[in-house]
């Protein structure tokens, strides 16, 4: 009976890149800038109750 902690991953990992900065253009109606707050394993935003069922888009800025 083999371990399989003594079994290599096989998936390829990437290398390392630096982070660089990118510049997004994105077209819409409101903006809100706010803290992403620890929520479990994962962060939450909070957003206006009239922005439900509305499509939005997320970028980190730092």
């Amino acid at each position: 009976m083999t371990d399989n902690k003594d079994k290599k991953d096989s998936t390829p990992q990437r290398p390392t890149m630096p982070k660089a900065k990118v510049k997004f253009e994105v077209y819409g109606e409101e903006m809100i800038e706010k803290e992403v707050k620890s929520s479990g394993n994962s962060g939450r935003i909070y957003l206006p109750p009239n922005w439900v069922g509305y499509t939005v888009k997320i970028i980190k800025v730092e």
